[in-house]
């Protein structure tokens, strides 16, 4: 796709890799529509031109709310890219609110969107759908089930998208990359505020920092704009996800035995 004159959404835009995408894609030549439930006056400079729009996508009425906004603005949506999310560690004892919240924005976000655009865009035979999920999407993350299962959930909702539309003009590309210098590895709230036990404090973020390098929320947007030219399904910012990912397909035992190592290197356990 070429970005230029198209019009772009990008949610969790206030910071991290939402903000360095929307910077990217109106470098490119996007009119670009940035959403964030907590607002994003405070977060970033102003790109000259793009609407800011206060949204809460863990609500089927906040997309709805996001994607009228966004055609009232620029009218019909060239794409769409579901990149908010939240990063809770916990286990199966963790509280329902903690799922929920987890499956909402990790997950439901993506299937209302979807939902919102795919009639639109069937019709017009073309349409651009995005996501960020999570190397965790196709791995795992030690620590954190919420997180884990519910990127697994959005890698799969991509690949279902792409199958099921991809012959009818559909392109959908999901962004899986380790770790990245966002808030989400470098909380920023209480420890005992809604984040805790997410994947930058404590034993989450150890382990994502001891995987591979971190990097910079710019260097992960100039990936996935080159994968959105190319129309790239899968885009791994951290090429050695790939690796990790034939390893697990080729043997499930070994690569089981080698993460539950890792854990134990890591936690001390």
């Amino acid at each position: 796709m070429d970005l230029r004159d198209r019009h772009v959404i990008v949610t969790g835009a206030a910071r991290g890799i939402g903000a360095a995408l929307s910077k990217a894609f109106h470098a490119a030549g996007a009119r670009v529509v940035m959403a964030d439930r907590d607002g994003l006056a405070r977060a970033h400079d102003p790109l000259a031109g793009a609407v800011e729009v206060v949204a809460d996508v863990s609500t089927e009425a906040g997309n709805m709310h996001l994607i009228d906004t966004a055609r009232r603005a620029f009218g019909p949506v060239d794409l769409f890219f579901a990149n908010a999310g939240v990063g809770y560690g916990g286990d199966p004892m963790t509280a329902d609110e903690v799922w929920d919240d987890a499956f909402a924005v990790n997950f439901h976000a993506h299937r209302w969107a979807a939902r919102l655009l795919l009639p639109e865009w069937l019709e017009r035979g073309e349409g651009y759908f995005c996501s960020t999920a999570s190397a965790a999407g196709l791995l795992a993350q030690i620590g954190s089930a919420p997180y884990s299962v519910t990127k697994h959930a959005a890698v799969a909702f991509a690949e279902w998208l792409s199958i099921t539309y991809g012959a009818r003009g559909i392109k959908v590309s999901c962004l899986c990359p380790q770790g990245v210098n966002t808030d989400m590895l470098n909380p920023r709230d209480e420890p005992d505020g809604p984040q805790a036990g997410a994947l930058g404090r404590g034993d989450g973020g150890d382990v994502v920092r001891a995987a591979g390098a971190v990097l910079e929320p710019d260097e992960v947007a100039a990936v996935v704009l080159e994968a959105i030219e190319a129309e790239r399904f899968l885009i791994l910012p951290h090429p050695e996800v790939a690796d990790y990912v034939r390893h697990k397909a080729n043997d499930p035992d070994r690569w089981l035995s080698g993460m539950r190592k890792l854990q134990q290197r890591i936690l001390g356990l």
